[in-house]
C-alpha cells in the first residue's frame, strides 16, 4: 500500500523545490508579502498608502504582488449571509484598494462604477433571497397545515409545526435557494474576472 505523505513532508518538499529554484522562492515571498499588505490595508485603509507600497517594489515583481493583493481584496466580496449585507465603508475601502492596483496613473472611473454595481447587485441578492423565502413558505403552507391536522388527529393535541423543522420543506428550500445562490455566484465571479482584467491583474 502506498504511503500517504504528511503535510509536513509535503511542505518540506516544497521548501526543497524553492531552494533549488530561487525564482519560485521569490514568487512565494511576493505572494506572502502581497497578502500581508492587503490585510494591513483592510485593517486600516486610511493609514496604509497601498499605491505607494506597491510602487516601492521593483517593477518586475509588482505583477505577482498585485495579484496577491487583488486576491485578498476580491475575497471580501461575497454573497451576504445576513440582511445587513456589505457595509458601504467596506465597499469604499475596496474601491480605493482596487484603484491603487490600476496600471494606469490616472484614476479609472470604471472601477468605482463597477464596485457600485456590485454593491447594488449584492443588495438585490438579499431582496431576491427574502422574496424567495416568503414565496416558498407560502407555497408550502397548505401542506404544513395538513400535517399539523394529521398530527393533531393522532395525538389529540393542537400542533404547530415550524417549516424549517420539516425535512420535506428543507429539501425544497435548499434546492431553490441553492439555484438562486448559484446564479448570483456565477455573475459575481464574472464581475471579479472583469475587474481583474480592467486592472491588468496577472492570472496565477
Amino acid at each position: 500500500m502506498a504511503l500517504i505523505k504528511s503535510a509536513l513532508e509535503i511542505a518540506l518538499e516544497r521548501t526543497k523545490d524553492m531552494k533549488a529554484d530561487p525564482r519560485a522562492r521569490k514568487v512565494f515571498e511576493l505572494r506572502q508579502e502581497g497578502q500581508k499588505l492587503a490585510g494591513e490595508f483592510l485593517s486600516d485603509p486610511g493609514s496604509v498608502d497601498l499605491e505607494a507600497r506597491i510602487k516601492a517594489v521593483p517593477k518586475e515583481d509588482r505583477g505577482i504582488l498585485k495579484s496577491a493583493v487583488f486576491g485578498v481584496l476580491a475575497s471580501r466580496i461575497q454573497l451576504p449571509l445576513t440582511k445587513a449585507g456589505m457595509a458601504p465603508e467596506t465597499l469604499d475601502a475596496l474601491a480605493r484598494g482596487f484603484t491603487a492596483l490600476a496600471s494606469s496613473p490616472f484614476p479609472d472611473k470604471r472601477i468605482g462604477t463597477l464596485l457600485k454595481q456590485v454593491g447594488d447587485f449584492l443588495a438585490r441578492y438579499l431582496e431576491d433571497a427574502s422574496s424567495l423565502d416568503a414565496a416558498l413558505r407560502k407555497q408550502y403552507e397548505p401542506k404544513l397545515r395538513r400535517k399539523e391536522q394529521d398530527l393533531a388527529a393522532r395525538t389529540g393535541q393542537a400542533v404547530r409545526l415550524d417549516p424549517l423543522s420539516d425535512p420535506e420543506f428543507i429539501n425544497l428550500y435548499q434546492q431553490n435557494v441553492g439555484r438562486l445562490k448559484a446564479q448570483y455566484q456565477s455573475a459575481l465571479d464574472q464581475a471579479k474576472e472583469d475587474l481583474a482584467a480592467m486592472l491588468g491583474i496577472e492570472k496565477e
